[in-house]
């Protein structure tokens, strides 16, 4: 299939042949049929990305201050590392659409192969020729609305989000501040709604528009004072709703002068906000920002779990947005038709860009593409280059290219040499195309399946979400390959034993390692190396920093949450120092008021281990940032060590204090791939078995005994 895509780096646009998306649980798989270019927000998207480096870091002052602090956390070079490569991932461009149903996820209810859908949602809703959308991003189309209206539903839905938020009254006096797609389709809701509407805006082609979309009256901004005055009989407008997009702080000061006492203002558009108090101060007025196409948006579980809100609880989430506009779009009282300007077949979509960049002089205002050409939704791999595979190769399929996989892996990967990057499997076809084509894979695709069975491939790292680790762990012994799966090797405690028998049965053992790095680190290395085989008192405090409970990583069912997600490093290094397998766990967890957290991302965890060691973990979420991350003191016979953050050792032995230190932080990630190849060639493990098992099992005891207060056993 095809797509639009775009590089966040240079900026260049282009339409490329990627791989069908595979149907998830939780949506469907659709044919495209239309999609509406944005002219607002898609402009935007684009223009930043024609940047320089400089325009960039100018447009986005916040980002910059996040790669100071990492710069003195984790280095200089590591840190330019991750921002270059942050900065390639590409943008798959378009966010409303409809199409027609061509596969339908097992947890979904009420809608059919073939049925005609509209679809909203920021990476989902694209300008490509399939999409795979979540449930309730997707709604049926009515039988009288066309496709060219049903394509404005996500901008329809941020329209009548924004006068939601207003709240109207019908015989109200409303003022629009932009006369865009947004405005005019504000302007129609509002009409509908009973209110009578002033609209202003600097093209007067777009005034006249608006009063042949029902606005009562137009001016021109320099005007809109007096021409407010007027409308409101000299009392100010009931309210404001902003839907221009300018940096400029002129629409927020305009709306204060122009709101009567105790008026309302609501922000739709993106604006300046350096909100000025004379006026909304001493006519103590209401702000409200409206947030895109209504409840449900940002919320990973709503949009990508299909959990959807109470119907009495939350009457209009974002779907039900998109069901209402439709709704108002089939009684005539929205006709986003009016409103198109231009209809450009996908395959010449690049022409819309150019309008949108003025490279093309022409008034333009709404933009459908439109799929005539018949897509081909198969998930077959597509070659991107012929080189040939020697069996006796490390021949690498990669499942996953997250912002991880893409910052570390692959880059640690290169620096080690002798791995063939073979096949690239990705949830998305934007991702596999710009990842599969800058690391020189030779074939991409969205099913792990012809991954994982791949004749040329001998060996698959596997760096999805943690919920996918252990199935597609097990599926891929199954199939004879060495195994490199990152943290955790699974969520399941079933699962984990499951993986123990299948491992232990094989008559021919492939390699299998998980992304414990740490141990690793050359730093860690010498540590060990010092030690011996001494029994010794570790201490790891990690300094972790929160992640909020909305993000995948806190989801119990996807993250497992931080004691499965990223103790189990801790875990592992411990083990490693003591030289030893942990025979008992005792935890114990912040008890607090605050709840932003769960109590188990801070955390005090003791270890028992055979030889006699011990160690202690304290793993903090909250905390200051300021201070490194890790640092792990050990204690020993005539021994004490101190370990800063990967970038400072200390060892005292004897009489003699011996102290390195590195400019830049070295968690390990190249040694452990160093270790992998190694450990291929030679048939040996670089982590046995049976420390991969114990660190998997330790953190399940750590939640048990939490629940327990007792100390357990492993």
């Amino acid at each position: 299939m095809k797509q639009l895509i775009q590089s966040y780096k240079t900026g260049e646009l282009g339409i490329f042949e990627v791989p069908a998306p595979v149907c998830g649980d939780n949506g469907v798989v659709i044919r495209t049929k239309s999609s509406l270019v944005s002219a607002g927000t898609e402009k935007m998207i684009v223009d930043l990305a024609k940047k320089s480096l400089l325009g960039k870091a100018q447009a986005r002052p916040d980002l910059v201050k996040q790669v100071i602090g990492k710069m003195k956390q984790e280095g200089i070079m590591n840190t330019l590392e991750k921002v270059f490569t942050k900065l390639d991932t590409p943008i798959p461009l378009g966010y409303s659409c409809v199409g027609e149903v061509l596969e339908v996820g097992r947890n979904v209810t009420g809608i059919t192969v073939g049925d005609r859908v509209a679809c909203g949602g920021a990476g989902y809703a694209n300008h490509s020729e399939i999409n795979y959308v979540p449930r309730n991003l997707v709604v049926k189309v009515p039988e009288k609305v066309s496709d060219e209206e049903a394509a404005f539903v996500t901008v329809g839905a941020i329209a009548l989000q924004g006068v939601r938020q207003t709240a109207p009254q019908i015989g109200e006096r409303i003022a629009v501040i932009g006369l865009g797609l947004l405005g005019q389709l504000t302007v129609q809701l509002l009409k509908a709604n009973g209110c009578k509407v002033i609209g202003t805006d600097f093209d007067p082609r777009k005034l006249e528009l608006a009063l042949e979309m029902g606005a009562d009256a137009v001016c021109a901004p320099d005007a809109l004072i007096q021409a407010c005055n007027n409308f409101s009989d000299g009392r100010g407008v009931d309210a404001v709703i902003i839907t221009a997009s300018t940096s400029s702080n002129q629409p927020v000061a305009d709306a204060g002068e122009i709101c009567r006492t105790k008026g309302r203002v609501v922000i739709v558009g993106m604006v300046g906000m350096d909100i000025p108090r004379e006026y909304y101060y001493k006519k103590e007025l209401e702000l409200k920002l409206s947030m895109a196409y209504g409840p449900g948006r940002y919320d990973a579980q709503y949009e990508e779990q299909g959990i959807d809100y109470p119907f009495a609880h939350v009457r209009w989430t974002e779907q039900r947005n998109f069901e209402a506009f439709l709704g108002l779009v089939e009684e005539g009282k929205v006709a986003p038709q009016k409103l198109l300007t231009h209809r450009i077949n996908f395959d010449q979509a690049l022409d819309a860009y150019d309008l949108l960049e003025g490279k093309t002089k022409e008034y333009y205002l709404g933009i459908v593409l439109k799929y005539e050409s018949a897509a081909s939704d198969s998930r077959k791999p597509i070659a991107m280059h012929a080189k040939s595979v020697l069996s006796s190769d490390i021949n690498i399929g990669l499942i996953g290219a997250g912002n991880f996989t893409k910052g570390v892996i692959l880059p640690s990967l290169g620096k080690v040499g002798g791995f063939k990057l073979t096949g690239i499997c990705t949830a998305t076809g934007v991702s596999a195309h710009s990842t599969g084509k800058k690391y020189d894979f030779k074939f991409i695709t969205t099913d792990a399946d012809q991954l994982i069975q791949h004749n040329d491939i001998n060996t698959v790292l596997i760096t999805t979400r943690h919920n996918d680790h252990g199935e597609k762990v097990l599926r891929s012994l199954k199939q004879g390959k060495n195994v490199f799966v990152e943290k955790p090797l699974t969520l399941n405690e079933n699962e984990l034993e499951v993986i123990r028998v299948k491992y232990n049965k094989a008559e021919q053992k492939p390699i299998l390692q998980v992304g414990y790095n740490r141990r690793f680190s050359p730093l860690v290395k010498r540590m060990k190396t010092a030690i011996g085989a001494l029994p010794v008192s570790v201490n790891y405090r990690v300094n972790a920093g929160v992640i909020p409970l909305n993000s995948w990583i806190q989801d119990p069912t996807i993250g497992g949450g931080r004691i499965l997600g990223e103790l189990c490093h801790f875990v592992d290094t411990c083990l490693f120092l003591a030289g030893s397998l942990p025979t008992s766990v005792f935890a114990s967890s912040i008890k607090k008021p605050d709840q932003s957290i769960p109590d188990e991302d801070n955390v005090s965890v003791v270890l028992t281990f055979e030889n006699g060691s011990i160690a202690t973990i304290n793993y903090m979420a909250f905390g200051n940032g300021q201070l490194p991350k890790e640092y792990i003191e050990v204690f020993a016979p005539n021994l004490a060590m101190q370990m800063d953050n990967f970038r400072e050792l200390t060892i005292y032995l004897g009489t003699s204090k011996n102290r390195t230190k590195s400019s830049n932080q070295d968690k390990g990630f190249k040694g452990e791939f160093e270790a992998f190849a190694e450990a291929i060639k030679s048939g040996k493990p670089a982590i046995a078995f049976e420390e991969l098992y114990a660190v998997s099992k330790v953190t399940f005891k750590v939640l048990e005994s939490l629940k327990t207060g007792l100390v357990v056993k492993v």
